[in-house]
């Protein structure tokens, strides 16, 4: 911990810091006490200027110099929980503090606000009791009184598991352990996928990741029209994603409960190799509409394959087939069309163990929707867990991926299915 000066510790607002960081709703982070300390340094002493996104991005969760706020979330995340740490503690042990700290919405800086005194000294009137103008000047006084009791009784009454967000369900409580490390959703990149269609080409992911790929310069056709030419440069220049990326997400957001906080949306096109040493993803999409699904795809049974881009048909190749599995399942022509459609759930360990990924992948946009939405249902869930053979809450980590089948009519997933199961042994 770093020495405090005289003239800080001597300050009744530093040692109300203290007193807040010593307490029990901030001993289970190290990393909210330092954010705290050094917000409350900072607004203490006038310093507001190093109060910045991106100055406590460096100063407090050692981000490099020239990091992006807009790619890395967690400084915003970590903001927000310690909000909700600062109402537990005055709620709780800091009920009797005479100031209340406060962090602004929208700001970095820590408010000190003085608490009314809880002792009046104001003189109480003498009320006459007698007579019947007394009690019809008290009757609105006793019913709101009455009233009062009655709502309070109820509040202690009320079932205490409604006042609390239910934790996150297998298999997304896997993705939040530890509980204080945000979970990053990668969703596809659609201006990539117009892109292979435009070029007609595959795409890997070292192109993908190349300045000249961005810049829409790096196209197969060295002669391209000037449409093509426009489509490109708009291709390059935008972020787009799908709505069943925002179907995914909504239910990711929705199953999270108590941690959806933690929760930080990126595009794929924002990401970087480096961003993948540690933490757990999310990954929306199949390599055709999210490369790096490809970065995964060789630990995987079921992968998207497909012929000639933007002609031939899309399927999962079944690397390892067991007896009464196809060796591959092919898709829709195309989103929009009704039929059959297919998708994969994945959950798999980071290759340095260092962190678990969470991929949902359709040949198509029902299938991707599909995924997000059998993970919703419960149901679904426990015959997930029964085809792995466990049941309830597992206390290690179970990797698999799971093929499922959807009938899609007119574009809507409907009628989603298991496949087939795989265990991952990391």
């Amino acid at each position: 911990m770093t020495e405090v000066d005289p003239e800080l510790r001597a300050d009744a607002r530093w040692q109300l810091i203290e007193r807040i960081t010593a307490s029990p709703p901030f001993q289970k982070s190290t990393r909210l006490r330092e954010l705290l300390r050094f917000m409350a340094e900072k607004s203490i002493r006038g310093q507001v200027e190093d109060l910045s996104e991106h100055r406590i991005g460096s100063a407090v969760f050692g981000k490099a110099q020239g990091y992006s706020v807009v790619e890395d979330s967690s400084v915003r995340v970590h903001v927000r929980q310690l909000r909700l740490k600062l109402h537990e503690y005055f709620d709780g042990e800091g009920r009797n503090e005479p100031s209340i700290v406060e962090i602004p919405k929208g700001a970095y800086t820590t408010h000190f606000r003085a608490v009314e005194s809880r002792n009046s000294t104001k003189p109480v009137p003498v009320i006459d009791q007698s007579g019947p103008r007394f009690w019809i000047r008290a009757l609105p006084w006793a019913l709101a009184a009455f009233f009062l009791v009655t709502t309070v009784v109820a509040w202690f009454l009320r079932p205490t598991a409604a006042s609390a967000p239910p934790a996150a369900p297998w298999p997304l409580a896997t993705l939040f352990s530890p509980p204080d490390k945000p979970v990053q959703v990668v969703v596809a990149d659609v201006n990539y996928g117009m892109t292979r269609l435009v070029d007609e080409q595959p795409v890997t992911l070292e192109r993908y990741l190349s300045p000249s790929y961005r810049s829409g310069t790096d196209l197969t056709n060295a002669h391209p029209t000037p449409r093509e030419a426009r489509m490109m440069k708009y291709l390059s220049g935008s972020l787009l994603t799908s709505y069943a990326d925002l179907v995914v997400v909504d239910t990711l957001m929705r199953l999270s409960g108590s941690s959806r906080d933690w929760l930080a949306i990126r595009s794929a096109r924002e990401l970087r190799p480096r961003d993948l040493e540690a933490g757990n993803f999310v990954f929306v999409g199949s390599p055709s509409s999210n490369p790096w699904v490809s970065y995964f795809q060789d630990k995987l049974n079921f992968r998207e394959s497909e012929g000639k881009v933007g002609e031939s048909l899309k399927f999962f190749q079944n690397a390892h087939p067991k007896p009464g599995e196809q060796a591959t399942y092919q898709g829709l022509a195309f989103t929009g069309s009704s039929g059959e459609d297919y998708a994969t759930i994945s959950l798999l360990p980071l290759a340095n163990g260092r962190g678990s990924v969470l991929i949902l992948q359709g040949l198509q946009q029902e299938g991707t929707e599909a995924a997000g939405l059998f993970l919703a249902d419960a149901s679904n869930r426990q015959k997930l867990q029964e085809a792995l053979g466990f049941s309830g809450s597992p206390t290690q980590p179970v990797y698999f991926e799971t093929l499922i089948r959807t009938q899609a009519v007119a574009g809507a997933p409907n009628a989603t299915s298991i496949v087939a199961t795989r265990v991952i042994n990391p």
